[in-house]
């Protein structure tokens, strides 16, 4: 247990060390430096799979401390203390680094290069997670192997349920998606928060 445990913070130590991104970050319209930010313990009951990091966990280095993180608490019914308990939920994004913005403003999508590198080690240190919450387009694609967009992934949440959930990004800026799609408040979040309640219990 001791070795399995010390090879896993050796793999976050390489994480937090990487930057393979840095010329790629330098050209972005944010101009920034790679900060990864690696949150995952082995033994963790859930699993969040997630896009990217956004400029506010970036300059924080704690995921989702964010807007985005709220609406995501507010989803699951859990509080701040239990969402950062490492022992229990892991936070695995597509990247683990902020990718910057673009001219316009806009978030930049994960890098490939992120996940290829570090993807199949993590989740083979993470082993069996008996929840796992795959949220947005990009880690859907991945996990899933969907080629549908978001909504009709979303939509088809039963037949993923109850080991794997998918969720929209948590965004403000998807707060039209919401209005536009009831049924995920009144029929997904019911099913996710009884789930993810008997999964940390």
């Amino acid at each position: 247990m001791f070795v399995r445990y010390h090879k896993l913070m050796d793999l976050q130590e390489e994480i937090a060390a990487c930057r393979e991104c840095e010329a790629r970050f330098l050209q972005t319209h944010s101009a920034h430096s790679p900060r990864p930010v690696a949150w995952f313990r082995r033994g963790a009951r859930l699993l969040i799979v997630g896009q990217a990091p956004g400029a506010r966990v970036h300059a924080s280095g704690k995921p989702f401390t964010d807007p985005s993180g709220d609406r995501l608490r507010a989803w699951m019914g859990v509080n701040e203390a239990t969402f950062y308990d490492k022992s229990r939920i892991a936070i695995v994004p597509m990247a683990f680094c902020f990718p910057g913005y673009n001219a316009k403003g806009s978030d930049l999508p994960p890098p490939p290069v992120c996940a290829k590198t570090w993807r199949a080690r993590v989740m083979d240190e993470l082993g069996e997670v008996p929840l796992t919450l795959v949220v947005g387009g990009h880690a859907q694609k991945w996990h899933f192997g969907t080629k549908a967009g978001v909504t009709d992934t979303v939509a088809a949440w039963r037949d993923h349920a109850p080991l794997a959930f998918p969720l929209p990004h948590p965004s403000w800026r998807n707060t039209a998606w919401l209005k536009k799609n009831p049924w995920f408040e009144a029929d997904l979040l019911p099913v996710l928060r009884a789930r993810i309640e008997d999964v940390l219990a």
